[in-house]
Formats: C-alpha cells, structure tokens, sequence
C-alpha cells in the first residue's frame, strides 16, 4: 500500500517538473544577452544576433507555448474521460480504423471550431481575455483538485461500465429500428450493404456523432476555446489534435486495458496541477504579447 501511495504521489509530480523545465529552457533562450564592448568602433557579434532573428524567436515561442499547453491540457483532460471510453468500447466491437477516424474527425472538427471561437474574442482588448483565461485555468484547476480528492479508486472502471450500458442500450434501440417493416410495403427492411464507403458507414458515423456530442460543452472544449483566446490560435489547434489523436489511439487500442491499469483519480489530479501551473505561468508573461 505504500508502495502505491509513493508511486501515485511521483506520478502526480513528474508533468509539473516537466513543465517547469520546459518554461526555464524557454525563458533562458528569451533572455536579453548583455552587450559586448564594441571592438574599433565596430559592433562585436554577439550583438549582430538582435533584429529580425530575435523576433522570429519570440514568435516561435508563442507556437511552441499554445502546442504545449494545449497538448498537456487535452492529455490530462482527455484521458478516462467519457470520448476515451466511448471509443475503448466501440473498438472492441467494431473496426478500430473506423472507430477511431470517426472519433477523431469530431473532436478535430470541435478542436478548430473552439479555437477559432476563441480567437474571435480577440475583438475584445487582450489584456481582459488574458487576465479572465487566467482565472478560469486557476478556477478550473481547484475544480479539477477537489473533484480527484473526492473521487474513489474504481470511478475509471465506474465510468466504463456506465458509458458500456449507455452504447449497448443505443445499439440495442437501432437493432429494434431495423426489423420494423418498411411503413409503405409492410415487409421487412432489407439490411443496408457494408460494401459502400467504410468513411460514411454507419460506424463510423455513430463514432462521429457520439464523440462530438459527448465531447460538447466539455472541459476540454472549454479550455481550448480558453486557449484560442490568449494563446497562437494554430499552436493550439494543432497541439489540440494531435493530444486528442493520442488519447483516441490510446482508446482503441487498448483502452480497457489502460482504464484498469491507470488510476483516473491520478490523472485528474495531475490535470488540476497542470491548469494551475498555466494559470500561474501567465505572472510571467505580458498580456499584449502576440498569440
């Protein structure tokens, strides 16, 4: 038992530590190098490497800042959530190529929608959305703390199984659609080939469908939307998918077995860290700096 409590407690550890590596190496690169003496008149060449290099170092900071931070907050948002499970389960009865491009087309679809949406309120002046982005990662972070030191060390499997009923229930409901007789002739449906477009079969659609609609109104949603409206709109678009495209193949592939093995109660620990680690980043930042 304790063994497992010191295990817990590393892990909870380890993506701040992380992060907090990554913001030194990045604040280390920005900082402002002392001028060298200039030698016969003539500027020194450490001092040559200001101008047009320097910007482009800063602009690339605020892609590489909105990836990472959209990446890790979808990593430890997305995991044990219900879309992970939604598509662990539906991969174990269907395709796992279908399942997953269905899954992952909608939650790319939300992922730009949301950070374009974010980006819109860039009409208002970007100190206020700075600053209210701020207090909602810090808000979402104690959220996100209180909810794992309430959770009790099955939820993950809880969350399975619910989300398990919930799709036997919907599969259960479409078989009772398809043996009613056609309304007009009165004999019975013939069954729709699976030859056309695997894309535009009826999997992929239910993965699609359930995926964006689960997905709706979400933390993850929330917070990429949140993310759009400080961050580079296409660090966060792009870091967003390619989380989602991890946690999703994660879920295919094994997603039962990692709902066993990992504790979301863990994971949703770490998730509250990570938001208040951004939160606070933001002391560190101007809140008129491009994004």
């Amino acid at each position: 038992m304790k063994g497992k409590l010191i295990s817990s407690i590393n892990r909870i550890w380890v993506a701040p530590l992380l992060y907090l590596i990554y913001l030194r190496t990045i604040y280390a690169e920005l900082e402002p190098k002392e001028e060298s003496p200039e030698v016969n008149g003539l500027p020194s060449a450490a001092s040559s490497d200001d101008g047009p290099g320097k910007i482009i170092a800063v602009e690339n900071f605020g892609f590489i800042h909105a990836f990472v931070a959209s990446f890790s907050v979808i990593l430890v948002s997305e995991i044990g959530d219900k879309t992970f499970f939604i598509a662990a389960i539906m991969a174990m009865r269907h395709p796992r190529t279908t399942v997953f491009a269905g899954a992952i087309s909608a939650l790319a679809l939300m992922t730009v929608l949301s950070a374009l949406f974010g980006w819109l309120a860039n009409v208002i002046p970007r100190a206020y959305t700075f600053y209210i982005s701020t207090a909602l990662f810090a808000i979402f972070g104690l959220k996100m703390l209180k909810e794992g030191c309430a959770m009790s060390p099955g939820e993950g499997q809880e969350e399975l199984e619910e989300v398990q009923s919930d799709l036997r229930k919907k599969e259960e409901e479409y078989e009772k659609q398809a043996m009613l007789p056609d309304p007009e002739s009165g004999a019975p449906r013939k069954p729709k080939s699976d030859s056309i477009f695997s894309l535009i079969s009826r999997i992929f659609l239910q993965s699609f469908t359930l995926t964006f609609l689960a997905e709706w109104g979400d933390r993850s949603q929330l917070t990429t939307i949140i993310l759009g409206a400080r961050e580079d709109v296409y660090g966060v678009i792009i870091g967003g998918i390619a989380g989602h495209s991890i946690c999703t193949g994660l879920a295919v592939l094994g997603g039962r077995m990692i709902a066993q093995r990992i504790s979301v109660r863990t994971v949703t620990i770490i998730g509250g860290v990570v938001f208040l680690l951004f939160a606070f980043s933001a002391l560190f930042f101007d809140p008129n700096m491009g994004g």
